[in-house]
């Protein structure tokens, strides 16, 4: 399974998780080139070496207008500030601001694939209910400062599109250092983690240090919540490539954020062992069975499904079924206990046959989705990934199974690109 493990033992930011995704694909060029292409006025994105305490990696720049963001850190007892790159609402410039309706207008408007749309307003959707909980105002009422808001697009868009590039399978980020002190902003000065950002951490492990200054942003925090299929530590893997996503501020320890890309052990080779988890249940409704087999699914699970049964006392039930890595099984088995009314869950380990497996990001006339090949034992399938065809489908006016047929008709061609 591809696997990609977030490492934020200096929290997180924007254009540190951009830089360090950044560094786990080829097309870096094409990637700015698309960056730079999206028709957002006065906006141009770099990216540039930085070297840390002897480590080397990515930085990102946002210029908007000739201004790049900024926050400032400050240490109350000396009065001393610290000013650095994506910041929380960043320092006080003279410019207007933006409401939420207009931020999403912007990016509806972009030429990127719906995916990578619906991914960067579901991130927006977790800021502006922060935002609106912090300052007890409605959603429509919450204003985005101008640089920030056209900062945080790039940041937040650009993440969403290499996400879809590197379409990992499973996503785990570490516990979230925060930072500790005060953060000077269009506000005032606020505490670290301001309390945007600690409202959308709840329910994520974090910890503060000794680190003075504002570590995690809610740009940060809310693309890690949203993306995140679980928190905790890096998972067993065969590490395949690592990036470095290097913020813009100077400590005693290196200031990055870390992207490990790999296989998890888990799916090693055609053949292995699951674990098999179930729990029978006869007094859930189906909507909240569905939410908790989608819950499993999101967070790593291999599949979870339903299937009807009978119960003690006549009663009609329903068997709750998932499938796991074994190394995950007991974390697996607390989720059932937690989300389900059940008071015990049942745990096999089975033997599978499986084959092995690649997903490939190819460019049709049609747009580009992503298609999973299997090989092993003398056989060899392909498919499309259902999300992006039904997407194409929606987007041309067309049915599933035409978009499928005009797909396949395309690809027996072979003029398509990877």
């Amino acid at each position: 399974m591809r696997t990609l493990y977030i490492e934020c033992n200096m929290g997180a930011a924007g254009d540190m998780l951009t830089a360090a995704l950044l560094e786990l694909i080829d097309d870096r060029e094409a990637f700015l080139e698309q960056m730079n292409g999206l028709g957002l006025k006065d906006v141009k994105v770099g990216a540039g070496r930085a070297v840390k305490h002897g480590v080397s990696g990515t930085s990102m720049s946002v210029d908007i207008g000739g201004v790049e963001e900024a926050s400032v850190d400050v240490d109350i007892g000396t009065e001393h500030e610290h000013g650095h790159g994506e910041g929380t609402y960043g320092g006080v410039h003279p410019h207007g601001h933006s409401h939420l309706t207009d931020i999403k207008t912007i990016i509806l408007g972009l030429p990127i694939s719906q995916r990578i749309k619906n991914n960067a307003l579901a991130v927006y959707d977790l800021i502006a209910e922060a935002e609106s909980q912090v300052h007890n105002k409605p959603v429509s009422e919450i204003m985005f400062h101008e640089v920030g808001a056209m900062d945080s697009v790039v940041d937040i868009v650009g993440v969403c599109t290499l996400m879809e590039r590197l379409a990992p399978e499973r996503i785990v980020v570490s516990p979230v250092h925060l930072g500790s002190g005060f953060v000077r902003c269009a506000h005032g000065m606020l505490p670290v983690p301001v309390p945007a950002t600690a409202y959308i951490l709840r329910g994520v492990p974090v910890y503060s240090g000794s680190i003075k200054g504002e570590l995690c942003t809610p740009t940060g925090a809310a693309l890690l919540k949203h993306f995140a299929g679980a928190f905790g530590p890096m998972p067993e893997m065969i590490v395949q490539k690592i990036g470095y996503g290097m913020g813009k501020k100077d400590f005693e320890a290196v200031n990055c954020v870390r992207a490990f890309y790999g296989e998890s052990s888990a799916s090693r080779g055609t053949n292995g062992t699951v674990a098999e988890l179930r729990c029978n249940i006869d007094d859930m409704s189906g909507e909240a069975l569905g939410f908790v087999c989608r819950k499993l699914i999101q967070e790593g699970a291999f599949d979870a499904f339903t299937t009807p049964l009978g119960m003690k006392k006549d009663r009609p039930g329903i068997m709750l079924t998932c499938i796991c890595g074994v190394d995950r099984a007991d974390e697996f088995a607390a989720a059932l206990l937690r989300h389900t009314t059940t008071f015990g869950v049942r745990r096999s380990v089975l033997g599978r046959y499986m084959l092995e497996r690649e997903v490939r990001l190819i460019t049709t006339p049609f747009g580009q989705l992503r298609i999973k090949v299997g090989r092993g034992y003398g056989i060899e399938k392909a498919k499309f990934e259902y999300e992006d065809v039904a997407a194409l489908a929606d987007k041309h006016g067309v049915s599933i199974d035409e978009m499928n047929r005009k797909l396949w008709g395309y690809l027996g061609k072979g003029e398509h690109k990877e």
